[in-house]
């Protein structure tokens, strides 16, 4: 019986949402508390399916992340304000797309590229001033992690994820691997480099995102794409 039949016509699925959660730190100040003192992030995505397997994403964050480190530490208190663009490839491991009444929920991992510009405040005991001449740059990172989403109705989605951002500078914190500091050794002035432990800084986010899905018609002569029906 017809009724019984996938359709014929196939699509792919733009999907368009938003993200909200807890963003933190990773490097010198905080080198493995994960979660610790976790600030407010939040931002946009655009996610493209050609198949119920892949997915390309692009994705714009905004994120705070600061971290006040205990009494007597060598390091100073800092706030810092990141602003990414992120393309990332999603891998579902199951067969998933929004919208679908049996492909509905998968875990996923992704991987991807981004450029992001930041801004450092830094507080020392005079109070909080700019720890460098140029306290804003721009730098990228390479963000990966892992998911899982489900499908709230024919059209709403929804993604929890935490991402992680291995940047490219070690500027995020204002404390800088290369920073170098005179001390006198046997009665003569030494130069020597600050050994932080991390040389470039990480900034992540746990994160929920609501999308909403679109479909774009696609040649019937084509074989990949997504059936709507199911």
């Amino acid at each position: 019986m017809s009724f019984m039949m996938p359709e014929k016509a196939k699509a792919q699925i733009i999907e368009v949402g938003a993200t909200a959660g807890m963003s933190y730190y990773i490097g010198d100040v905080n080198p493995k508390s994960h979660l610790s003192q976790s600030d407010f992030g939040f931002g946009a995505l655009v996610r493209y399916y050609n198949n119920l397997r892949w997915a390309f994403r692009l994705q714009y964050s905004n994120m705070n992340v600061s971290y006040e480190p205990r009494p007597f530490s060598d390091y100073d208190q800092f706030e810092c304000k990141i602003s990414d663009f992120s393309f990332m490839a999603e891998f579902n491991f199951f067969d998933y797309w929004t919208g679908s009444k049996r492909s509905f929920i998968s875990p996923y991992l992704f991987a991807g590229l981004s450029v992001f510009g930041y801004e450092i405040d830094h507080k020392s005991n005079d109070g909080w001033r700019d720890w460098l001449k140029e306290n804003h740059d721009v730098s990228m990172s390479v963000p990966f992690g892992v998911g899982v989403k489900y499908s709230l109705s024919d059209r709403v989605g929804v993604t929890l994820e935490w991402r992680i951002h291995k940047s490219f500078t070690d500027r995020l914190d204002g404390h800088i691997v290369d920073n170098e500091y005179d001390v006198v050794e046997n009665g003569k002035p030494v130069t020597k480099k600050q050994p932080f432990r991390y040389e470039c800084d990480w900034y992540n986010m746990l994160g929920l995102s609501v999308v909403y899905r679109f479909n774009m018609p696609k040649n019937d002569a084509c074989h990949t794409g997504i059936r709507t029906r199911y």
